[in-house]
């Protein structure tokens, strides 16, 4: 069976990122003398589509190839040149990332600064798309959007760990924000877990009560409540997928599929096998009247506490 990996970003809240892009995209297009010696002073993310060049970035030298995206850290000298007969080419944009809007989001994690994209098949007609449509001298609506997609897909593949939250102020109220943010982030990526909860509330700089209280307002649920309710979404895909309801049950952790059962139907709003009906009435295009989209949203109701 195959393994359901949380995303790196699932704990932060639609409005708590805010992505700039500082300046037009830059179309790379470099003959095999190009080289390149420069400090920008904000991120730069280059995904390479043709030809081959060499970085040297933070002490760490490396290749760019298709099908490989690097970040450039604001304020990081960089030199580069190319390696291929072949034109080198592929996109670079500026831009800046910052949680609620003063705290910059890889200050905030450890990640590699290359990586192959895992889903390059996908990727690589999008960031095809990016570069010809990208206007020469503004940035737009569309391209925004775009890039948050390529941007996420460098975060979740380039990620290593959150950093340390022991040494964040714990007067700010962004702090908090965000520990609430990183913690709902490690549970969502290993919810399956039993002691995933003490594990991340354990390296979190505040009076355990009150974080849980501030976790569950932003949140909307307790952080066990939050871990169980991720499970649920796991056996959602898995039920989905094809799983029976006792197949889905045993992968989450429980031994007792009717307990469950009740548990699924408590998160989701729904029974298993009420949600396996629904998943395959909606593939199969059999859908009712005045059904909205033909599929229902789920959760159809959100856990009383």
């Amino acid at each position: 069976m195959d393994k359901i990996e949380g995303g790196v970003l699932d704990g932060l809240a639609v409005n708590a990122l805010n992505l700039t892009l500082t300046r037009s995209t830059i179309r790379m297009l470099h003959t095999s003398t190009w080289t390149a010696d420069k400090v920008n002073k904000v991120h730069d993310l280059v995904i390479c589509l043709t030809g081959r060049a060499e970085y040297e970035v933070a002490g760490e030298t490396f290749e760019m190839k298709p099908g490989r995206a690097m970040l450039i850290p604001a304020g990081e000298r960089f030199i580069g040149r190319s390696t291929s007969d072949e034109l080198y080419t592929g996109v670079a944009q500026h831009f800046r990332a910052e949680v609620f809007g003063r705290m910059d989001l890889f200050e905030q994690m450890d990640c590699r600064l290359w990586v192959d994209f895992p889903r390059w098949e996908m990727i690589a007609p999008l960031a095809r798309h990016y570069r010809e449509t990208a206007p020469l001298s503004s940035t737009t609506f569309a391209q925004h959007h775009i890039f948050m997609v390529l941007l996420i897909e460098f975060v979740e593949a380039a990620f290593i760990r959150w950093r340390p939250q022991q040494d964040v102020a714990v007067n700010n109220p962004d702090s908090l924000s965000l520990s609430v943010m990183v913690a709902a982030s490690q549970i969502a990526a290993d919810p399956l877990s039993p002691d995933t909860v003490d594990r991340v509330l354990g390296s979190i700089p505040y009076n355990q009560d009150y974080f849980r209280r501030e976790f569950k307002k932003q949140v909307g649920l307790t952080p066990p409540k939050y871990q169980e309710f991720k499970r649920m979404e796991r056996a959602m895909a898995l039920l989905a997928s094809g799983q029976t309801v006792k197949q889905a049950s045993a992968f989450v952790g429980y031994d007792d599929s009717y307990y469950f059962s009740r548990m699924f139907k408590r998160y989701i709003g729904v029974s298993p096998a009420g949600y396996k009906m629904l998943n395959k009435r909606h593939q199969e295009g059999a859908f009712p009247r005045r059904e909205e989209d033909g599929m229902a949203v789920f959760p159809l109701l959100r856990q009383a506490e």
